[in-house]
């Protein structure tokens, strides 16, 4: 049975690492290249199942060679492709990420049809039947159906809006979601919806700080966590796999309640999880269970 859902977009990557991010009228050399899967739900959905978590992913790619890679690489990594829609005659959405020496990391693509699923296309009952939903970047009305079909049935939801938040109307879906995650540049945008108060009182808030950790806003109080000190390669997916380790911590206490979450130890293991992801090259170079385990195990 899948245990997580994760919903939005399912991408196929090219990663160019370069000696520097170009700047206007600048140019960058290229040191090399690589192809895989990419996309928050198909990178958070790859992560978990790393984690010994059964995942499955509502999202949608084309008909083409790139969608045919995608699939195959979520379906090697264990992930049911039972809510992933093929869109006959069109594109998969393919994204160029340019990798610094530093790992920093700057996105250049096309949505291509990774928003082909609208909620009437929707299997309410597989949503029900989950332990957990996690919703990425999507459709505001696909991912605000999702949002109230796991709600209704008591099913917890996290929420991870990604970059183009100030672009999109989330509220329906920031609403109803009990974890929220978002980086230094997303919080601003979430703290002045009304959805999302500033005292906290209702959900859990987890700030992204990348290398420098992140804190996270409970009912109960705020917790934070400097990060683990590694050696940068590729920062892309580093916060889905953020997402994937925090996701999995609560699972692992339970997940049916937000005062049964230890929140330490899933700020923890959710670091250590991003930690090794930026130490690897590519959005999919994701950490197993054991992975984390011994990681944890050497910095203390």
């Amino acid at each position: 049975m899948v245990r997580v859902l994760t919903a939005g977009h399912v991408n196929w990557d090219v990663t160019l690492r370069v000696d520097r991010l170009p700047e206007a009228d600048g140019e960058a050399s290229i040191r090399s290249q690589r192809q895989s899967g990419g996309g928050s739900a198909g990178n958070v959905a790859a992560a978990l199942a790393g984690l010994e978590i059964d995942t499955g992913v509502i999202g949608s790619v084309g008909d083409d060679d790139n969608g045919l890679l995608a699939r195959r690489e979520l379906e090697a990594a264990g992930v049911s492709l039972e809510g992933l829609q093929v869109v006959e005659g069109a594109n998969t959405a393919v994204k160029y990420l340019l990798v610094d020496d530093d790992g920093e990391v700057a996105v250049l693509g096309n949505d291509g049809v990774n928003e082909a699923v609208a909620p009437a296309d929707l299997d309410r009952s597989r949503i029900r039947a989950a332990d957990h939903v996690h919703l990425t970047s999507q459709r505001p009305d696909t991912a605000a159906a999702i949002a109230r079909t796991a709600t209704d049935a008591g099913i917890p939801v996290s929420f991870d809006p990604g970059r183009r938040l100030g672009d999109r109307d989330y509220s329906a879906a920031l609403a109803v979601a009990d974890i929220v995650f978002a980086n230094d540049r997303e919080i601003a945008a979430l703290l002045e919806d009304e959805y999302v108060g500033s005292d906290f009182s209702d959900r859990i808030v987890v700030v992204k700080h990348g290398r420098d950790g992140a804190e996270v806003h409970t009912p109960r109080g705020s917790y934070e966590h400097p990060g683990f000190e590694v050696e940068s390669v590729d920062t892309a997916g580093a916060g889905d796999a953020f997402a994937a380790g925090f996701i999995a911590a609560t699972l692992a206490d339970g997940g049916d309640s937000l005062d049964g979450i230890d929140i330490e130890r899933a700020l923890e293991y959710a670091n250590a999880c991003g930690a090794l992801t930026a130490s690897r090259v590519g959005t999919r170079s994701v950490p197993t269970a054991e992975d984390v385990t011994d990681f944890l195990t050497t910095q203390f």
